[in-house]
């Protein structure tokens, strides 16, 4: 891992410019109140953004979303194959956007970058790609133990 100097990260620091809309049915948007509030970088003491407050009226138009979209199977109904480059492909991009992903980090929780990049992300990015592996691995099947005069089974039935 290339850790950069410290300036690298200031200069970074200086220009990020993270999105604060509420992520809703596939789409950016402010709260319907447009409230926000302020997230503060507990190292540095300042403000990073102005982030959208989504509150009851924001929730419920997400939750209707999230429910339209199960309903329509788009998801629940999709392979496992298809499920699995889903999550892949998310790790794909958290991988590829580490350095973004772990300035973000950093600034929302006052840990040191190193920190971050070493364990933070890439940890995530193993975690959901472990997901995405084991998805098609689950077949809900059981194995049924054969039943062999041989072993442990064949001692117990002896001594019975």
């Amino acid at each position: 891992m290339d850790f950069q100097h410290l300036n690298y990260w200031q200069e970074k620091a200086k220009n990020a410019s993270p999105e604060t809309r509420l992520f809703i049915n596939g789409e950016y948007c402010s709260a319907k109140d447009g409230e926000t509030f302020s997230t503060v970088d507990p190292f540095a003491q300042r403000s990073l953004a102005e982030v959208a407050r989504g509150k009851k009226t924001d929730v419920d138009i997400a939750v209707k979303a999230a429910r339209d979209v199960f309903e329509r199977g788009d998801w629940a109904q999709a392979s496992p194959a298809k499920r699995k480059a889903v999550l892949s492909k998310l790790a794909d991009l958290m991988e590829q956007h580490q350095e973004e992903l772990a300035l973000l980090e950093t600034l929302d929780t006052g840990k040191p970058i190193r920190h971050s990049l070493r364990d933070d992300i890439p940890g995530s990015a193993r975690a959901i790609r472990w997901y995405a592996e084991a998805i098609d691995k689950v077949y809900g099947e059981v194995a049924t133990p054969r039943r062999e005069r041989t072993g442990a089974d064949w001692c117990a039935n002896r001594l019975a």
